[in-house]
C-alpha cells in the first residue's frame, strides 16, 4: 500500500508530466481505527481511503523544466556505466546481491507518521548520518527513499528528482549516502501515463523508437491506483524504453529499487491486471546495473516461482504501518497477521531473494505502538523469517532498549544466516518455530501469541533431531546446558518471545525434509501436486445396544464428514479473538468464536475433499476473504440487513470435490464490527471400507472393517484420546481390522466414535520427477546418511551416488504406496562434508521425502 500515501507526493516516476500530477493536492483523508486487509477496487478512489495522504508537495509544474544534456540525443548509445555487468555471482549462480537479507532503512514509516512528505534532502542525509555512526557496523548499509521523490520527467520521458525536496540535486543526497559507505534506494510502480504516450517523446539510446505506441491496446489499467496503463511488450522499443530508465538510474548511483502495485497481488489477483511482463524487464535492465530489484506490496503466492526468478526480494503482505497519525508506527496485530503468511511463504525465500515482512519499527518505544516484549518479538520474527531488516523509525531518535534489540550480533547473525524458519505447527498461540541451519545447529524461536503469561516447549523430534543438544539463550547471551529430548521456556510474557540456539551432541541425527533450502533438485520436480500421502485420522462410529433378541442392529449412517465445534484445538485462530458460550442462539455447541480487528484469522488445515465455513449471519457482521491452500478464492458477506435480524449456523462457504490430500483453509476479516466462527464441517477422504458399525451386548460378536490403504500405515486406534492396545482390544490382519466383542461389551450404551489414525509422508509433503535422469541432491557434514521416502506401484528404481561415486541402485517399486521407507543407508563415512545424489532410472514417477544425518560434532 506504500504508494497510496501519494495521490500527490507519489510524482509516478514512469509516469511523470501525467495530468494527475499537476492537479490540486486533495486534503489528507484520515486513517481507519484499523489496517484493512484487502484494498478496494482500484476504480472506485486512485487513492484509496484506507491510507492518508501526504501532506502537500509542489506540483512538477513548479520545478523549472529540465535542461537537456548538450551531448544527449535519441541516437547515442548508452553510457558506459550503463552497460555494467551483473553483479559478481557466487559458485552456484547466485548473485552476491542478494545472497543475503538486505539491512538498512526506508523513511515511508515516519512519512506516514508525520502525516504526509518525509523526504527532504536534508532529511535524508541525517538518516544516513545516524546510520553510519549508530548502525553500519552491524550491518545495516542501504537508505531507501520511498514515495514521491519525482520532480518531473525529461525530454525522453525518464524521471528526474524533485528540486524542491534536493534543492541541491539528488546527486548530493546520493554522493552523501555512498561517501558514508552505504546504498541508496528509489521508487517505481508499474506503467506509463497515456499523456506521456501520446508526447511521442524520443528514447533515449533507441534510435526510432518513442512513447507513442508503447501502450497495451485495448488500454488495461496497469497500476493498483490507476495512475497509468499496462505497456505492450511485443512492441521492442517498451523495453529499451525501461533500459533507458534503469541505466540512468545506474548513471546517478542508485543502488535498490522498490517496485510497488505489483500484481498479481497487491489487492488484484483475478490477472485483470497483470505486471510480470514489466517486472521481468525490469529485472533485465536492473540487473545490468547491479540494482536490487524489490517487489512490492502483498504479492500473489500463486505466482512465487516467477517473483523468485526475476526479484531480489517481495512483500508478502500490507503495510505494517498502522495508519494511526503520529500516536504509533504499526500495532501488535499488524505484526501478529505474519504468523499465518509466512507459514505458507517461508520455504519460498532463500539465497536470491527474501520474503520482506515491510518495515520494522522497533527503535523507538515512544512511536512504535508496541510494548517492550512485542518489539523483541518482531524483531525476532524478522530475524528468524531471513527477512530484510530495514528499519522504519526515525533513526536520529532511538532509545535504549531499540538499540539492543537491533544490534544484537547473535539475532542479527540469525538474519544473514538466510534460514527462513518454520513452523511446528500454527494451530496453537504457543508457536513454535525452527531453522536447521548449514552447520548442523538449529535455530528455534519459541513464541506466546495468547494473551497471558505461557510455559513453551520445543520437543527435538518435532525440529527433526534425535539425541541430546546444548541449548543457548541468544536474546540474554547465555548457555542453559544441555538438553535430552527437548527445552521448556517457563512463563513466556504475553506476546514474548524466546530465542534459542540449538547444537546438537555427538552422534545425534537430523531430520531434513524434502522442501529445504539444503536440499537441491535438478530437473523438473514438483512439490506434492497429489503425489504426497499426508497423515490423517478418520472417525468410525459404533452404535452400542443391549436389547435382547434384537440380534446386530444395522449400523448408523455417519456419511464422510466430520464437524469440529469453533472451540477445537485444531483451528488456528491469528488476532484478539474471544470466544463466547451460551449465547441460546441456536450455535452449534452453543458457542462461537468471535474478533473485531481487521486482518485477524482463523485457519484449519485438513485431510480431504471438501470443506465447509459455518458462522452466523448478522447486520454487525461484514466481508470476510477466504484463502484456500494460499489463494484467496472468494469474498464472502456475512452481512444481513437489519430488518432480517439473526441467522445461525449458515453455511457461508463451501467446496467440494477437492483433490485427495491435504488443503488448508484461512478465512480473514476484512470488514463489519465482527467476524464469527461456529463451526467447520470436512469432508474426509475415506480410508476405511465403512464409516460406522453396529454392536449389541445381548448378542455380542466382532466388528470389523477394511483399511483401504497399506495396513502398515494404521498407526493407531483411540477413543476419546485413550488409545486402543492392539491385540487385546483389536486385531489387524492383511487389511481388516476386528474390534473385539470383548472391548466393545464395555462401552456404554451408545454412539462411541474410535479415532482411526493413518501415518503419511514426512510433514505431509514430498517432491517428485516424472523425468529419468532428474536427481536430487543434499549436502552435509557428517559420518552417515540415510534417505527416506515412500514406495509405489508406479515406482522404479534409481541411482545412488556419494561423493560423486555410484554405491547403490535401489528399486522403489513396492505393490501398495507405503510412506517413510528408508530407501538407502550409509554409515562409517569419514567425518566432513559429503554429498549424496539420487538419480531418477526407471519407473513412472519418484518421489523423496527425507535425507537424514548423523554428525560427529556441530560447531
Amino acid at each position: 500500500m506504500t504508494a497510496a500515501l501519494a495521490a500527490t507526493a507519489i510524482v509516478l516516476a514512469l509516469a511523470p508530466g501525467a495530468s494527475w500530477a499537476t492537479e490540486a493536492t486533495p486534503e489528507p483523508t484520515p486513517a481507519p481505527e484499523t489496517t484493512p486487509t484487502t484494498a478496494p477496487a482500484p476504480t472506485e478512489d486512485p487513492a484509496p481511503t484506507e491510507d492518508p495522504a501526504p501532506t502537500e508537495e509542489p506540483a512538477p509544474t513548479e520545478e523549472p523544466a529540465p535542461e537537456p544534456a548538450p551531448s544527449s540525443t535519441p541516437e547515442q548509445e548508452p553510457p558506459a556505466d550503463a552497460t555494467r555487468t551483473p553483479a559478481d555471482e557466487t559458485e552456484d549462480g547466485i548473485s552476491n546481491r542478494s545472497a543475503a537479507p538486505y539491512m538498512g532503512w526506508s523513511n515511508y514509516s515516519m512519512q506516514v507518521y508525520e502525516g504526509g512528505q518525509w523526504i527532504t534532502a536534508d532529511q535524508i542525509m541525517a538518516q544516513s548520518d545516524a546510520m553510519h555512526d549508530k548502525l553500519q557496523d552491524y550491518g545495516y548499509d542501504y537508505i531507501n527513499i520511498d514515495a514521491g521523490w519525482n520532480g518531473g520527467q525529461d525530454e525522453y520521458g525518464r524521471p528526474i528528482p524533485s528540486t524542491t525536496l534536493f534543492p541541491d540535486g539528488l546527486d548530493a543526497v546520493i554522493d552523501h549516502v555512498h561517501d558514508n559507505g552505504q546504498k541508496v534506494g528509489l521508487y517505481l510502480i508499474p506503467g506509463m501515463s497515456l499523456e506521456t504516450a501520446q508526447k511521442a517523446l524520443p528514447i533515449y539510446g533507441a534510435p526510432g523508437c518513442t512513447t507513442e505506441n508503447l501502450l497495451k491496446q485495448p488500454l488495461q489499467q496497469g497500476d493498483y491506483w490507476g495512475y497509468g496503463y499496462r505497456l505492450d511488450f511485443d512492441n521492442p522499443c517498451t523495453e529499451k524504453y525501461i533500459d533507458s530508465i534503469a541505466d540512468l538510474l545506474g548513471e546517478w548511483g542508485v543502488d535498490f529499487i522498490k517496485f510497488d502495485s505489483v500484481t498479481p497481488g497487491s489487492g488484484i489477483s483475478d490477472l485483470s491486471m497483470d505486471a510480470r511482463e514489466e517486472v521481468a524487464a525490469w529485472s533485465r535492465a536492473l540487473d545490468r546495473n547491479d540494482i536490487w530489484f524489490e517487489l512490492s506490496w502483498a504479492v500473489d503466492i500463486d505466482y512465487a516461482d516467477y517473483w523468485k526468478q526475476y526479484a531480489d526480494g517481495w512483500r508478502i503482505d500490507w503495510d505494517v504501518e498502522c495508519y494511526c497519525g503520529d500516536e504509533a508506527l504499526t500495532t501488535w496485530e499488524n505484526v501478529a497477521r505474519l504468523f499465518p503468511r509466512l507459514s505458507d511463504w517461508w520455504r519460498h525465500a532463500g539465497p536470491a531473494g527474501w520474503n520482506d515482512l515491510d518495515s520494522l519499527n522497533v527503535g523507538n518505544g515512544k512511536m512504535d505502538g508496541l510494548t517492550r516484549d512485542e518489539r523483541r518479538t518482531a524483531t525476532t520474527l524478522w530475524a528468524t523469517s531471513a527477512a530484510p531488516m530495514y528499519l522504519g523509525n526515525d533513526l536520529t531518535n532511538l532509545d535504549e532498549y531499540g538499540l539492543e534489540l537491533i544490534t544484537n550480533r547473535e539475532v542479527i547473525a540469525v538474519n544473514q544466516a538466510g534460514v527462513p524458519a518454520r513452523p511446528v505447527s500454527t494451530t496453537t498461540k504457543q508457536q513454535v518455530w525452527y531453522a536447521l541451519n548449514p552447520d548442523g545447529t538449529y535455530t528455534v524461536a519459541l513464541y506466546n501469541l495468547g494473551r497471558a503469561d505461557a510455559d513453551i516447549t520445543v520437543d527435538w523430534s518435532d525440529i527433526g533431531l534425535d539425541g541430546s543438544a546444548k541449548v543457548r539463550d541468544l536474546w540474554a547471551g547465555k548457555n542453559l546446558g544441555s538438553e535430552a529430548e527437548g527445552f521448556t521456556a517457563e512463563s513466556v510474557p504475553i506476546h514474548g518471545v524466546r530465542l534459542l540456539k540449538v547444537t546438537p551432541a555427538k552422534q545425534a541425527a537430523l531430520t531434513v525434509n524434502d522442501d529445504s533450502l539444503r536440499v537441491g533438485y535438478d530437473g523438473a520436480w514438483v512439490r506434492n501436486d497429489g503425489n504426497e500421502v499426508p497423515a490423517t485420522s478418520q472417525p468410525f462410529t459404533v452404535a452400542v445396544s443391549d436389547t435382547p433378541g434384537g440380534g446386530t442392529p444395522e449400523p448408523p449412517a455417519t456419511g464422510l464428514t466430520v464437524t469440529l465445534n469453533d472451540d477445537d484445538s485444531r483451528i488456528g485462530y491469528s488476532g484478539s479473538w474471544g470466544d463466547s458460550n451460551n449465547r441460546g442462539l441456536g450455535d452449534h455447541g452453543d458457542d462461537v468464536h468471535y474478533v473485531e480487528t481487521n486482518g485477524a484469522a482463523f485457519e484449519y488445515t485438513f485431510q480431504g475433499t471438501g470443506i465447509q465455513y459455518v458462522t452466523e449471519k448478522h447486520e454487525s457482521q461484514g466481508e470476510v476473504e477466504v484463502y484456500l491452500d494460499g489463494q484467496l478464492v472468494e469474498t464472502v458477506d456475512t452481512s444481513l440487513p437489519a430488518a432480517d435480524g439473526r441467522l445461525s449456523q449458515q453455511v457461508v462457504y463451501a467446496v467440494a470435490d477437492l483433490a485427495s490430500g491435504s488443503h488448508t483453509l484461512r478465512v480473514v476479516k476484512k470488514s463489519g464490527s465482527f467476524m464469527l466462527l461456529d463451526k467447520l464441517v470436512v469432508t474426509l477422504d475415506s480410508q476405511l471400507s465403512t464409516t460406522s458399525g453396529a454392536f449389541n451386548k445381548a448378542a455380542p460378536a466382532d466388528v470389523t472393517v477394511d483399511v483401504l490403504r497399506d495396513p502398515s500405515e494404521l498407526s493407531s486406534i483411540s477413543l476419546g484420546g485413550e488409545p486402543l492396545e492392539r491385540d487385546a482390544d483389536y486385531t489387524l490382519s492383511g487389511s481388516t481390522v476386528t474390534l473385539k466383542s470383548s472391548y466393545l461389551a464395555a462401552l456404554p450404551v451408545g454412539d462411541a466414535t474410535l479415532d482411526f489414525a493413518f501415518t503419511g509422508d514426512h510433514l505431509d509433503d514430498v517432491h517428485a520427477t516424472t523425468a529419468d535422469g532428474d536427481s536430487v541432491s543434499f549436502t552435509f557434514r557428517g559420518t552417515g546418511v540415510a534417505w527416506l521416502g515412500p514406495k509405489a506401484p508406479d515406482q522404479g528404481a534409481v541411482e545412488v551416488y556419494i561423493d560423486g561415486k555410484k554405491v547403490k541402485s535401489v528399486d522403489t517399486h513396492a505393490e501398495s504406496r507405503v510412506s517413510n521407507q528408508t530407501l538407502f543407508e550409509a554409515t562409517g563415512l569419514k567425518d566432513g562434508e559429503h554429498t549424496i545424489k539420487v538419480v531418477k532410472t526407471s519407473g513412472d514417477v519418484l518421489r523423496t521425502d527425507v535425507f537424514r544425518y548423523t554428525v560427529k560434532k556441530v560447531g
